[in-house]
């Protein structure tokens, strides 16, 4: 294939790729979802499974799905439809662009208004509104925002203006320099908290609880759940990945670099345990506290500590980075295609597809509230849009993504392009993607229509 330009410009070096895709990896599911999952299935054997989950799914996945980008140079929708020209396939496998730039798309609607969760605990914490709380006053606390649908609606609106404000500002001055602030600075704060859950005396158990291995823990159930968490930590399957590669410099090696990402994600989840769990065992918490765990669970403990307020404002603003890294990177696949295809200033499209995802989040915003009791399917609006796209959308995109380049490309436009300098470790790689990968990821789909 003709080697393509892109019209958004490229990142500066790998670095800022790295960074990028590492801030689109490590969003709510490492800092909220990681911890609580390893606590209801067993620790440190169900983190090793996690770990090979990651090695046969997550990384030769991504690396298809960035391959796909560099070869494209454009928006997911349109990389895609190159590519079905160029390889003469059939137009059906151009869905795969559509179908990650609307995961992403929907995906953003409702993960602005729990990241707004975020921001409003930042402040509650910081105006000392958990001090002397009881386990009954931080329930109240969180049910009473869940239950005011103009404060959500103020922080979700607040998180999308942050969010589109960046994505409009381009590659360059837009996404590359936010996350050359924030990335740090994530990391600084997860070393800080770190530093203080090991003076705890509840960091010996929860470094126990995380790395032994107890497999009579693990069950079938454990696995097919790492096999998720492993496919949807890396951001995979929703544009994300594909558009960010489509800025990724011609010199960066595909598969060193996504290793890299794939190595940041996982460390930042487990050190976001070592985070946590010294905390909840401190504190006589419980580790499987589902997803209670990031807004109830730790605010008790966070309030009856010494330095909780300060340590606990920190917490929740490593949360708020974490979700706007994520955030970003769900905009920017739609709002490129609109450059791209509509002819519109990336301010005007930003803007207008802001205002429609806004919109959108609405909806999820009243689930909790005065709609609560509408249920389409049985389900709510946020709980319909977060199966559409977490147990089919997505795992579906993944699946085709694997599909399309181990068996539709051409072999050696993909050797071309993936250029690794191992034959055996290229061999390896196309055996996971062409059949490994799909077969997990499929397992995924089945188990979350099921």
């Amino acid at each position: 294939m003709a080697e393509q330009k892109s019209i958004h410009g490229l990142w500066r070096s790998r670095w800022l790729f790295i960074l990028a895709a590492t801030g689109s990896a490590v969003g709510l599911g490492n800092i909220w979802k990681f911890p609580y999952i390893t606590g209801e299935n067993g620790g440190g054997a169900f983190v090793l499974v996690y770990l090979a989950c990651i090695c046969v799914i997550g990384i030769p996945v991504m690396i298809a799905e960035v391959t796909l980008g560099r070869l494209g140079r454009q928006s997911p929708i349109n990389t895609m439809h190159a590519l079905v020209k160029d390889q003469n396939a059939a137009k059906f496998w151009g869905g795969i662009g559509w179908m990650g730039a609307v995961s992403g798309f929907l995906i953003l609607s409702f993960y602005s208004v729990i990241a707004g969760w975020s921001l409003a605990y930042i402040f509650r914490m910081a105006g000392g509104a958990f001090d002397g709380a009881t386990a009954q006053s931080v329930g109240t606390i969180f049910g009473d925002l869940l239950g005011n649908p103009e404060a959500l609606l103020g922080w979700h609106t607040i998180f999308m203006v942050l969010t589109i404000g960046i994505v409009a500002r381009g590659v360059n001055k837009g996404l590359e320099r936010s996350i050359s602030i924030l990335m740090p600075l994530l990391f600084l704060i997860l070393v800080v908290l770190l530093g203080y859950s090991m003076s705890t005396e509840g960091f010996g158990a929860a470094f126990n609880f995380l790395f032994s291995f107890d497999f009579s823990k693990i069950t079938a159930e454990s696995i097919v759940v790492a096999l998720g968490h492993a496919f949807f930590t890396l951001s995979l399957g929703m544009g994300a990945i594909m558009a960010y590669g489509a800025y990724m410099p011609k010199s960066a090696s595909v598969g060193k670099t996504v290793l890299t990402v794939a190595f940041l994600d996982t460390l930042i989840a487990l050190v976001a345990g070592l985070v946590i769990f010294p905390i909840v065992f401190s504190n006589g918490l419980e580790a499987g506290a589902g997803p209670g765990l990031l807004f109830q669970t730790l605010p008790l403990a966070f309030s009856q500590m010494p330095a909780g307020t300060v340590f606990g404002t920190l917490f929740f603003l490593l949360v708020a980075f974490a979700a706007l890294s994520s955030a970003i990177s769900l905009g920017e696949p739609v709002v490129a295609w609109a450059v791209e295809s509509k002819g519109m200033s990336r301010v005007a499209a930003a803007t207008w597809i802001g205002i429609v995802i806004w919109l959108l989040g609405v909806g999820t915003i009243l689930s909790f509230n005065l709609w609560a009791d509408f249920k389409i399917f049985g389900r709510t609006i946020f709980d319909n849009l977060d199966f559409l796209t977490a147990n089919i959308l997505l795992p579906l995109g993944g699946l085709l993504i694997a599909i399309f380049v181990g068996w539709v490309m051409h072999k050696q436009d993909v050797a071309d392009e993936v250029k690794m300098e191992s034959p055996f470790m290229y061999n390896v790689w196309r055996f996971l993607v062409k059949f490994v990968a799909p077969v997990a990821v499929a397992i995924v789909l089945i188990n979350g229509l099921i």
